[in-house]
Order: C-alpha cells, then sequence, then structure tokens
C-alpha cells in the first residue's frame, strides 16, 4: 500500500498555494483571440478556393457558403478552448495532452471530407480549411497551457 492512501489524505500544499498556477481567464482570452484568428483564415482561404473555381459542393449539389465555414469554425475551435481550459483543470501536463488529444481530432476530422459526396478540388479545400485550423488554434492554446502552469 502506499502512503497515499494510508491516511485517506493527499499530501500537498496549502489551498490557495498550489505548485501550478491556472489562468483560465487568460486561457479564454487567448482562446477567443485564437478563435476569431482561426475563423478569419478559414474564411479567407475558403475564399481564395472559391476564386481559384471551388465550388464547396457537396451531396444533393448545395453548397457550403462562407458564412457556414465561418460558424463551425467558430464552434469547433471554442470546443478546443474549453478542451483546453479542461486539461489546465485536470492534467498535470495540460499542453502535451492537449496537444495529443487536439492533433488526433484534427486527423479524425479529415475522414467526413473524404466521404462527402465532392468533387476532389471540394474534398481537398475543405481537408485543407480543417489543417488551417489545426494550425492556427492547437499552438497558440498549447503554447498558452504552457506559459499557465508552472
Amino acid at each position: 500500500m502506499d502512503s497515499l492512501h494510508d491516511a485517506g489524505v493527499v499530501a500537498g500544499p496549502a489551498p490557495g498555494l498550489t505548485g501550478r498556477t491556472h489562468r483560465p481567464r487568460g486561457l479564454a482570452a487567448t482562446g477567443f483571440i485564437a478563435t476569431l484568428a482561426t475563423v478569419a483564415a478559414t474564411t479567407l482561404a475558403a475564399a481564395l478556393a472559391q476564386a481559384v473555381g471551388v465550388d464547396f459542393e457537396v451531396a444533393d449539389g448545395e453548397a457550403i457558403p462562407l458564412s457556414g465555414i465561418a460558424v463551425v469554425t467558430g464552434f469547433f475551435s471554442a470546443v478546443g478552448v474549453l478542451m483546453a481550459a479542461a486539461f489546465l483543470r485536470r492534467s498535470a501536463r495540460p499542453s502535451e495532452r492537449f496537444v495529443w488529444t487536439a492533433v488526433s481530432l484534427t486527423a479524425i476530422s479529415l475522414v467526413p471530407p473524404l466521404l462527402a459526396e465532392a468533387d476532389p478540388a471540394t474534398t481537398a479545400a475543405l481537408m485543407g480549411l480543417h489543417l488551417v485550423a489545426a494550425a492556427v488554434m492547437i499552438p497558440t492554446l498549447a503554447r498558452s497551457l504552457r506559459t499557465r502552469t508552472s
């Protein structure tokens, strides 16, 4: 039996004097700014793709509007910020855990464009937009998590 379970208590610093500094408000501010930057980057990339002929048409000939790309990007970026906040609160190594999880989820997010009934240019553009969003959000939040813990 180890000392953690012997007395039924966990030894550690007094309340309020933890070894790690948690700053969820700072993470929220960073996350908000990163979300805005991600929405702008993906919307701009989608607009550029449209300018060179990508139609963003998926099943049944419906085209994904730029506003739809912006809204979905904003939603999932906010989910990423919440995920980062949960790791900051619950993990001893929040940055590492966040990066591992976010990269895994990004890889999984590349599957739906492959399954969509879209032309190759639309499929490639959608996958590229997922990678653009990940390239902005993951390093920004990981860096913020590293600076928020000691």
